[in-house]
This record gives structure tokens, C-alpha cells and sequence, in this order.
């Protein structure tokens, strides 16, 4: 199996890969689509409720997304939509301070939603790989 760097949890993934049967891997890989599926979903989402300034509904796709990245061992996902869901609840990006400033928080999660979505692609495109599949 190929190192993954800090961006899969490779103990995690391996976690994933054993339910599936000897010699394939359709269970996991139906896993991994599925969650591709709903992180593309979600980032739409998050758009909009950024364009309508929806911070309630950013926190709880923040929180939504991360508990799916979690799962499959997608670190640097997971760690994105962990301070979404914070910024959304308008606290700091660790949770632990108080952000009462509604503009601030959306700038934050406008960022961070940039860099949540390029760590996406580069996770998409390790896994395809690891399936034997071209990235989209």
C-alpha cells in the first residue's frame, strides 16, 4: 500500500480495505465513491449557504462531512471541515474561542473551504488511484 502522507490516515484506510472480501474490493471502493459523491454534494451546499450567509447550516455540513472524512481516514479533510463546523458556530478555528463577528466567520470559512476542496482532490485523486482509476 502507498504512503499517503499526512493526507489519509493509512491505519484508518487499512481499517476500510479489510471488510472487504479476499481479492476485491468492491465494499470499500463502493465506500469511497459514496463519499465522494456526498463531499460534492456538501461543497455546493456550502456555497450556497455561504452566498445566503447561513452559518447555522455551514457548522452542521462541517460537522456532517467531517464525521464521513473521519471514517475513511481523511486527516487533512477531516481537520477542514472540523474548523467549518467551528467557524460556523462562531467560535475560533480550534473551537475554543468566541467569534461573535459574523463576517469574520464567513471569511474564515470561505478560506478554509478553498483549502478543504483542494485537499479533497488531492484524497480523490490518491484513492482513485489506489482503486485504478483516473481522477475526474
Amino acid at each position: 500500500m502507498p504512503e499517503y502522507g499526512d493526507h489519509i490516515d493509512q491505519e484508518t484506510f487499512e481499517q476500510i480495505l479489510e471488510m472487504d472480501d479476499e481479492g476485491e474490493s468492491s465494499f470499500s471502493q463502493d465506500i469511497v465513491w459514496k463519499f465522494f459523491e456526498q463531499a460534492e454534494s456538501t461543497f455546493r451546499t456550502m456555497k450556497e449557504c455561504l452566498a445566503s450567509r447561513d452559518l447555522k447550516e455551514l457548522s452542521q455540513l462541517g460537522h456532517f462531512l467531517k464525521g464521513s472524512s473521519a471514517t475513511l481516514g481523511l486527516s487533512r479533510v477531516k481537520d477542514s471541515c472540523e474548523k467549518i463546523q467551528n467557524f460556523g458556530s462562531h467560535l475560533d478555528a480550534t473551537g475554543n474561542k468566541p467569534e461573535p463577528d459574523d463576517d469574520v466567520c464567513l471569511k474564515r470559512i470561505e478560506q478554509t473551504l478553498k483549502q478543504l476542496e483542494e485537499d479533497y482532490r488531492k484524497v480523490e485523486e490518491l484513492l482513485r488511484d489506489h482503486y485504478g482509476e483516473a481522477a475526474k
